[in-house]
């Protein structure tokens, strides 16, 4: 398992912080995915904006987004557990997010064969990922 920093972004600006993260830390941007990649039921206004985003630096990983909303006092860091198996994934979902809030249910996404988002019972935001195998 991997606890992954997961930034969330206002007003667009998630692709350009990432482009200045790679530069400033030496790192490559390993996978992009737009709002409107994930299908015709996103919003026109929003398609263009990154829904996820990975950066990899001297081997840690973070990883971000534009928000979509932002509810008053919702957290804009996310911390995202990187898990090994469907298993995993559903397990550490259900645990996690017993008596909190569920954002997105756990399923299958552009880059993941899980992913899920919650609030905690405490209020702390937390996505489960299970990303697909590279190409």
């Amino acid at each position: 398992m991997k606890l992954i920093p997961y930034l969330m972004f206002r007003e667009g600006k998630c692709q350009e912080a990432f482009a200045f993260y790679a530069r400033a830390l030496g790192g490559e941007i390993v996978s992009t995915a737009t709002y409107g990649d994930m299908g015709p039921d996103i919003p026109e206004p929003m398609r263009p904006f990154i829904a996820n985003i990975q950066l990899l630096a001297g081997g840690a990983m973070i990883m971000g987004a534009d928000a979509m909303e932002n509810p008053e006092g919702q957290a804009t860091t996310s911390v995202n557990i990187e898990v090994d198996s469907i298993e995993d994934a559903e397990r550490i979902f259900a645990a996690m997010s017993d008596g909190g809030q569920v954002r997105m249910p756990l399923a299958e996404s552009q880059w993941a064969l899980r992913f899920g988002m919650f609030d905690d019972r405490y209020g702390q935001p937390w996505m489960i990922n299970l990303m697909k195998p590279a190409p």
